[in-house]
């Protein structure tokens, strides 16, 4: 279900900009007018997990950017989805997985769009040569600047596995 969020654009540097945050209590609103109550669910719970966040950080003596918050939180309970998938298919429950897959296909609509693995294996060579990194012992530092550049934008698992194997040729 794709949504006109462009009243929540906001001006910044030249460019428009929506907040993730604004654009899922958009997504709210917007299912509660539909009356889509599988949807409306999702969203509930996933503001509930960055509300839940956002508590957790009051205390933190630095607060990430929100929309890094926000990704994170997003990422965070995809993977969790995911998971989950697998172990209900694996044990026989498809309707608990289709429930599963439904959540995961409205948290993915608010995520970032991911690089390709082309794009991704190109950072890696590029990441490989600006940190000098020599061999296996070096992934650390390779990974370490992968995510903190790209994160939002690449599946640091698979990433992980791609740097293993160019650090290993």
């Amino acid at each position: 279900m794709a949504e006109d969020f462009s009243h929540l654009r906001k001006q910044t540097t030249g460019k428009e900009y929506i907040m993730i945050r604004d654009t899922i209590k958009a997504a709210q609103v917007a299912s509660m007018k539909a009356g889509d109550k599988p949807r409306l669910a999702a969203v509930r719970l996933i503001l509930a997990k960055i509300k839940d966040r956002d508590i957790e950080l009051r205390t933190a003596a630095s607060v990430p950017e929100d929309d890094v918050l926000v990704v994170d939180v997003l990422q965070k309970m995809a993977k969790q989805r995911r998971e989950s998938i697998t172990l209900y298919e694996q044990g026989g429950r498809q309707e608990l997985a289709d429930i599963e897959k439904a959540e995961l296909a409205v948290i993915e609509e608010f995520l970032p769009a991911r690089l390709s693995e082309d794009d991704v294996r190109a950072i890696i060579v590029a990441l490989i040569a600006e940190t000098g990194a020599a061999g296996m012992k070096d992934m650390g530092k390779v990974v370490g600047a992968l995510k903190a550049r790209h994160g939002t934008e690449v599946d640091m698992a698979a990433a992980s596995a791609l740097v293993k194997a160019a650090l290993s040729a």
